[in-house]
């Protein structure tokens, strides 16, 4: 039972990509990581490098990966608890990880790679759901959804730019991927009286599973169903592009937005958590 670590998208992908995609809830961020690096190359994240990794079991099958984009915390997706142990064990020793500053994962797993790596930590936990039965949102809010073009990326990049204050203050807003989403169709805005007051995005499908998010609706129209109305739009857009899963993660510790993702159908599936250094 082994990892190995490399800097190689190629040889990660040959090792690991079947075990990845054959567990695309769980893996979901892995997949739609690894898809982006594919089209826009190894920077579409950060200056820094990605490194790669994936865990060999006793039979020789390849049964978990992990990636990193610095100065992002290390991504790690569906593990055996063996694995979990085994890079517990390596995070001290292991050259490749030294430049770690943190750890995404199911909340189980960082439990034990945070113990380990015995350094303090803020710790935020995430609820992944995925879509059971579509609900459109009850009462519905005045407007309409349309997909945003070159012309929105002004606004977009103001609005993505607030949510990552609010959301995730050590991360940043590339305007690259901002302009691989319009390309594709893959943010909606939600209009009232011609105005745009909330977003949604989503991912390709990948292994058949799509991605909610961002949504983000400014602090001045909050409260008005925008949110529910433009995620509701962005999961059938999802399902529209061929996703035979739509999944969204949600922060824990936002009861309205779990909420409001219940009552349009999303069904808790795990929990996760994102460690970094203090």
């Amino acid at each position: 039972m082994t990892w190995t670590f490399g800097s190689d998208l190629t040889a990660f992908l040959v090792a690991a990509r079947p075990a990845v995609a054959a567990r695309p809830v769980a893996n979901t961020l892995l997949l739609t990581v690894t898809e982006a690096l594919e089209r826009l190359g190894p920077h579409a994240f950060g200056e820094q490098d990605p490194l790669y990794g994936w865990w060999t079991g006793p039979d020789g099958v390849v049964a978990g990966a992990l990636l990193c984009t610095p100065p992002r915390p290390l991504l790690t997706g569906a593990l055996p608890p063996e694995a979990v142990r085994d890079l517990a064990a390596v995070l001290g020793t292991e050259p490749s990880l030294s430049g770690v500053r943190g750890f995404n994962g199911r909340r189980r797993d960082v439990e034990v790679l945070t113990a380990a790596w015995g350094r303090p930590v803020v710790t935020e936990y995430q609820r992944l759901y995925r879509l059971g039965g579509l609900v459109a949102p009850s009462p519905a809010p005045s407007g309409r959804a349309r997909t945003a073009v070159g012309a929105d990326l002004p606004l977009l990049l103001t609005w993505l730019e607030a949510f990552r204050v609010e959301a995730d203050p050590a991360g940043s807003v590339s305007e690259a991927l901002v302009r691989d989403r319009l390309a594709y169709g893959g943010i909606l805005l939600w209009e009232d009286a011609g105005t745009p007051v909330s977003l949604a995005g989503f991912s390709r499908p990948a292994s058949g599973a799509a991605r909610v998010g961002p949504v983000y609706t400014p602090p001045d129209a909050r409260g008005r169903g925008h949110a529910a109305a433009v995620t509701h739009a962005a999961s059938e857009a999802a399902s529209a592009r061929g996703a035979s899963e739509v999944l969204l993660f949600t922060d824990l510790a936002n009861p309205t937005s779990n909420g409001v993702y219940l009552r349009i159908g999303y069904v808790p599936v795990e929990d996760r958590a994102v460690a970094v250094a203090r």
